[in-house]
């Protein structure tokens, strides 16, 4: 699959963008771990366009982490133009890689967002939302995407034409996830509508699926059932950034690998906890850790005091102990992967 010249690879894996969790070392982590390409958090278009120290902060990004999409939001045409463009010239801006790609987020169904018109508000304006896309696409000179949803509720899903309508004016891939803004992320993701886009002989460029992916089978069956040219994980990669790695295995090879053992979900938390220090600092490197550090060891017996110390430790080396507390005392405990932690 490839999006404008960035080529991910037969079937890729992607990261989705989600807020407070795909920071840069969460990032540099799934990319190690087998994912194809990842993107920032989503970033407000009226915070870049004001210079807002933290929308800014967000773009820079490493080569560690490339390829890597930066994915704006917001529901204004002047102020979408005017961010895609700071996006495209993140490097400058921001330090660091920059962007291969910039994404548009017409997904996010939270209520701060879609309830102002952005994110998966859009998809009540179907009209608008072409028409800031036409107007990204001809201010940047690199590729852009698109990440929506299937419609605003039961009665709209509007996917079908609305794929057509984004791909004329100029986007590069779409990425669609199978709830409505309505279902925000209760009940099954349905992927009869992305399939149905992809199968579409209109549709020429690539159709990435997303909803439901937390385990190697299910995205296996997912290409297999529906056609499409990329998977993109999200929840089930809180706590569970490897999970590219099994995915991939599993494509490549049709074998499932067992579970991470708890020794080496130790290795791979310090790992991650190592990152977010060199990147944020002692104080929120740690702070920002605690969201993680916990899902990695979810389902283990007899955990809740330890989880206790992980999420209020503020010394980085006390931290450090309690995770080789966990892999001497919990060394050899089977524990299943975790299943869409993230709680949004």
């Amino acid at each position: 699959m490839t999006i404008g010249s960035i080529d991910l690879g037969k079937r890729p894996v992607l990261l989705a963008p989600m807020e407070d969790v795909t920071d840069a070392s969460f990032r540099i982590l799934c990319r190690e771990s087998g994912a194809a390409m990842v993107y920032t958090e989503f970033i407000s278009s009226d915070g870049l366009i004001r210079d807002a120290v933290k929308a800014i902060a967000k773009m820079k990004t490493s080569d560690e982490e490339a390829p890597i999409g930066i994915q704006i939001y917001g529901n204004d045409l002047a102020a979408m133009v005017d961010a895609a463009k700071m996006a495209d010239r993140a490097a400058e801006i921001a330090g660091g890689h920059g962007a291969d790609l910039v994404d548009i987020n017409f997904g996010c169904p939270v209520s701060k967002i879609a309830g102002r018109g952005a994110g998966s508000g859009m998809m009540k304006d179907p009209d608008k939302m072409v028409a800031i896309t036409k107007a990204v696409v001809e201010a940047v000179g690199k590729p852009v995407t698109v990440k929506t949803r299937l419609g605003w509720d039961d009665n709209s899903k509007i996917i079908v034409e609305l794929a057509e309508r984004l791909q004329d004016v100029g986007i590069q891939a779409l990425t669609i996830h199978g709830r409505t803004r309505s279902q925000m992320y209760k009940g099954d993701a349905d992927w009869t509508l992305i399939g149905e886009v992809k199968n579409n002989p209109r549709m020429k460029i690539p159709i990435i699926g997303n909803g439901d992916i937390n385990s190697a089978v299910k995205a296996g069956e997912a290409f297999d059932r529906y056609g499409v040219d990329g998977i993109m994980v999200g929840r089930a990669s809180f706590g569970h950034p490897w999970i590219f790695g099994e995915i991939r295995h599993y494509l490549d090879t049709g074998e499932e690998l067992p579970p991470m053992s708890v020794r080496d979900r130790v290795a791979l938390a310090k790992r991650h906890l190592s990152l977010s220090l060199d990147l944020k600092g002692p104080v929120t490197g740690v702070y920002e850790m605690r969201r993680h550090l916990s899902c990695y060891f979810k389902g283990l017996p007899e955990f809740k005091d330890t989880r206790i110390r992980l999420v209020t430790e503020k010394d980085p080396e006390e931290l450090v102990r309690i995770l080789d507390y966990i892999a001497d005392r919990w060394g050899e405990a089977e524990l299943e992967n975790p299943v869409g932690v993230y709680g949004l």
